[in-house]
This record gives C-alpha cells, structure tokens and sequence, in this order.
C-alpha cells in the first residue's frame, strides 16, 4: 500500500481516447502517476510485469480476454486493487455483480457518448475510488470457502412453513462495505439451513442490492433476498437492506421484523450500518451478536457500540482478513467491539451464538 509516495496507476483498455483521456485527467492529480497502459490484458501483463502497480484501472469489454476474466487470474495469482470502468456496468447490475465479486474494489460508469466530456467531468469520483483502492488489501476469494460450501437444497425443498414453525428471539446483524460483496459470500455461503436470523447493511447503490442478494440466495444453503417492509427475521433468512433505503429491526412479542424506510444519509451512507445496529441495540439487546466487516470510513461503529452497551455479543472483522480496515478498526477503537475474528472464522460464531 502507497504511503507519501504516489499511488501508481497502470490503465487496461482497447480504446486510445480512453486510455489518453484518463491518463490525462489522473496525472493532473499530484497524488497519482499513471506507471502505463495498454490496449488488452495480454499486453498489459508484459508491462506490469516489469512495474507492478498499486491500482489497476480496467474495461470489461476488450479483445484476446475480457477485463473480469483478467481481474480473476489477477486476484489469483497477485491480487492487486482493481477498478472497473467501463460503459457496461451502466447498462444492469450483473456485470457490475461479477467485477466485484471478482475482487474490484469499484465499479466507474463511462458514458457511451461525449466521452471526452463526460470522463473529465468524472474524473474527481474516479480519482476518489482509487485513492480507496489504493488504501485496500484486496483478496481472492477462499477457495475452500467456494468449495466446501453446504450443500444447497432446492427452493421448493426449503417449505419456511414447517421448518420455522417456531421463532427465535436471537439476530445477527452484519455491516460491510468495500470490500462487502466477497466477504458476504464467504460468511453466508458456509451458514447452515437452522442459523439465527441475519440482517444486513452492505454498502451498496439502489438497483444493485436485488440482483446481489439473488446472487447469494443462488449458491447459499440459507434463503438471502432484498429486504421488503415488514419482513419477519427468521432462522435460515438472510435479508439485506435495499440500495438507497434504511433499513432497522423491530419487534413484535417474540418475532422480529424489519423496515425499510426513506430518509437522509447517514454517515453519507444511505442505506446506512449505524442506523440497523442502534434499532438491533434498541430491539434486541442481549438478543443479538453484532459483526462489523470490511469496509471504508466508520459507518457502523458507533451503532455497533450501542449494541454492546444494550448487552448483544460484538465483533470485529479482523485486520488480516479485511479488504479495507476502516470500519472495523474505527469500532475497535471506540471500544465497540469484544473482539476480532477472521473472515474464515465468522460463520462458525455465528453457528455457535446460534446454539447458545
């Protein structure tokens, strides 16, 4: 990770406007020198190899080998903060999907036409993600976690009808951000069918969280969806609050619900990790366990001491295993959180805080 020095930056896409422009705009920055670029990741490889880059700046659609593609044999073999930009991620959520859960740090949306215009325009939003990934760890994801997940039984076989006759009183609350979307897969994927009810804050844009939670519903042995007004929290449900919407638990005798509201960011975060965990403090208390995981900036930790003060079991994601220390480290500080655990040995506390 750069300190004082210059964060160097190495530019991958088949377009030679593109790649004038950007370097252009980056190299005005003071912080950033633009180390080199090239048409295709073929070529690309050949002139990293000789300097690495702290930040890649990558387009999806380019000739020899698409950019998520290369993104996963980079993360393979020498993972390296990588953001994707491209005009395709304006057109839905799956390809935006894929890059990050390919391992980039951020998606940048390049218009289709004025494109000169458009990407000086943008250039401050983009020169702010690399400075973010910049400050990451990114991390393949663990093979053993995509592998040896349970097994995933049919939708049709989950009938919620019989297997959650009772309720629980007990929730887990996640918050994440960069860095979120693998760690939430590794976490959800290795959780059994009886696991506690989950609710979750990943940072994340509106129209995004529907397609993300589809994604990990697909390869989890739990149910995952979009979170809906008034859902009940239940065992073997994971619900993740939507883009641009909060989201915050309450209570009804011995059942839990959320709701999904509008209302101002907060901690520029909307939906926002501080405003689930102070209703999880509110309406759970001793009831819950708390997880603060990677991500930037300190949404969630003053939220996250709110719910150790009210008596829930409160952990950090720890330093090693994190993408982005920020949130995590900022909760540790406050004294938010009882301790750390590895990304590896989150689902397993979950696990054990759901037996008691």
């Amino acid at each position: 990770m750069p300190s004082a020095a210059q964060i160097k930056v190495f530019i991958v896409d088949d377009s030679a406007l593109v790649r004038q422009v950007l370097t252009a705009c980056l190299e005005s920055h003071p912080g950033i020198q633009v180390i080199g670029q090239a048409a295709d990741p073929l070529f690309a490889l050949e002139k990293m190899h000789k300097q690495w880059p702290d930040v890649l700046v990558l387009d999806v659609e380019m000739p020899r080998m698409d950019g998520i593609t290369f993104l996963r044999k980079i993360m393979a073999e020498r993972p390296t903060p990588a953001i994707i930009c491209s005009t395709l991620t304006e057109a839905g959520a799956a390809v935006t999907l894929d890059a990050l859960a390919a391992g980039a740090v951020g998606v940048f949306t390049k218009a289709r036409l004025g494109l000169r215009e458009s990407l000086q325009q943008m250039s401050g939003d983009l020169i702010r993600q690399i400075e973010i990934a910049a400050r990451s760890q990114p991390r393949a994801m663990p093979r053993k976690a995509v592998e040896a997940a349970p097994a995933t039984p049919q939708k049709s076989e989950r009938a919620p009808a019989v297997v959650h006759l009772t309720t629980t009183d007990r929730v887990v609350a996640l918050g994440t951000s960069t860095g979120g979307t693998q760690a939430l897969e590794v976490v959800l994927r290795q959780l059994p069918v009886d696991c506690p009810g989950i609710v979750i804050v990943q940072h994340m844009p509106e129209k995004f969280t529907a397609a993300f939670a589809q994604r990990l519903d697909s390869v989890c042995a739990i149910e995952v969806r979009e979170a809906r007004h008034m859902d009940r929290v239940r065992p073997g449900l994971a619900l993740v609050a939507p883009g641009g919407r909060h989201m915050q638990l309450k209570r009804s005798g011995a059942q839990y619900f959320v709701e999904v509201l509008d209302g101002p960011p907060v901690n520029r975060h909307r939906p926002s990790v501080d405003v689930l965990f102070r209703s999880v403090a509110r309406h759970a208390g001793h009831n819950a366990l708390g997880v603060i995981m990677t991500g930037m900036g300190d949404d969630g930790a003053r939220g996250l001491l709110s719910m150790r003060e009210a008596g829930a079991r409160t952990v950090a994601q720890d330093e090693a295993s994190c993408v982005v220390f920020g949130m995590p480290k900022e909760a540790l500080r406050l004294g938010a959180a009882q301790g750390t655990e590895s990304l590896q040995g989150i689902p397993r506390l979950i696990e054990q805080y759901g037996r008691g």
